[in-house]
């Protein structure tokens, strides 16, 4: 199968050289979004919790394009600017996934594009 940009109007654009999904075989792979307003591109959130979960609905968004959901998801990406700020970015993150929970990866980063507080990819199958 030829690879396949999955794209949507209900999220921002890209700010580089990506797409917001990539459909390839049996698996996608979600580039990450940040909490940027879809109609506007800002990011939006005073707070990680806050912009975890605007991350969290663009990539509901981004899934719903590809045809898939959150049951979906094998493997999440997580980007913190704050590693203090696990706590609150994993209650929200529990508001998306249930068990079977997919695999997760969770890194404190230096910084992220346009000053957002959190990151966050996926893997689809």
């Amino acid at each position: 199968m030829p690879r396949t940009a999955v794209t949507t109007d209900r999220i921002a654009p890209a700010v580089g050289p990506f797409s917001a999904a990539t459909l390839g075989t049996p698996t996608a792979y979600l580039s990450g979004q940040i909490a940027q307003d879809p109609t506007t591109g800002i990011v939006i959130g005073q707070d990680a919790a806050a912009q975890a979960r605007q991350v969290m609905l663009n990539l509901r968004t981004v899934l719903e394009a590809a045809g898939k959901s959150e049951r979906d998801v094998l493997r999440v990406g997580l980007y913190l600017t704050d590693v203090a700020d696990f706590a609150a970015v994993n209650e929200v993150y529990e508001e998306f996934f249930t068990a079977p929970y997919p695999a997760r990866t969770a890194i404190a980063v230096a910084g992220l594009p346009r000053g957002a507080l959190v990151e966050a990819d996926v893997v689809v199958g």
